[in-house]
């Protein structure tokens, strides 16, 4: 961030008095600019004991497979946003079940959200940002294939619930490896 979206002039990386972070400040008019996680929402959606995945259109991470998810847009709330994403990558309608899990990506300044849910007439396809989608059998998951970490994360707690027929809600977190002494991020 170079300049202040409330009056356009310089800012600077400071702490502000009382905080304990560096954040951007405008030099002119003070402002405090504070940059926050985003939310990615998503479902894991299921029909007949299959999942449904999306084979990515977009990058990062073109041509490989993915849950229905993005990004939260402002005047949302995270359920509606996973249905939004769900209907705009797979073109599905679904009856949402239940938050299943809460991943945080501090090193990307992200959380991911996905919710357990059922298509609900088994109708889905392709929207702009997927290259095909397909249900999925448990045991066919294209595991060597998966776009995100969070992904994989979210599909192998599924299937371990799945096979219990016990379903929590799973909070984790994905950090980054820390780097050998020698190395730099």
């Amino acid at each position: 961030m170079k300049y202040c979206s409330t009056c356009g002039h310089p800012v600077e990386q400071r702490i502000p008095e009382g905080d304990n972070r560096h954040r951007y400040v405008c030099a002119s008019c003070d402002t405090i600019h504070y940059q926050n996680p985003r939310i990615v929402a998503g479902t894991v959606p299921v029909w007949e004991g299959k999942i449904l995945l999306c084979r990515r259109a977009i990058e990062p991470r073109y041509g490989y497979w993915t849950l229905p998810a993005g990004f939260m847009e402002n005047a949302e709330t995270t359920v509606e946003a996973a249905i939004r994403e769900t209907v705009e990558e797979a073109l599905a309608d679904v009856n949402i079940e239940g938050l299943y899990s809460i991943i945080d990506v501090p090193h990307i300044n992200q959380v991911h959200m996905f919710y357990r849910a059922t298509l609900k007439d088994g109708q889905f396809g392709a929207g702009e940002e997927s290259l095909e989608t397909q249900l999925f059998e448990l045991e066919d998951i294209p595991w060597d294939e998966l776009s995100f970490p969070t992904v994989r994360k979210t599909l192998e707690l599924f299937l371990e619930d799945f096979r219990k027929d016990d379903f929590s809600v799973h909070v984790k977190d994905i950090r980054r490896p820390m780097p050998l002494s020698s190395e730099k991020y």
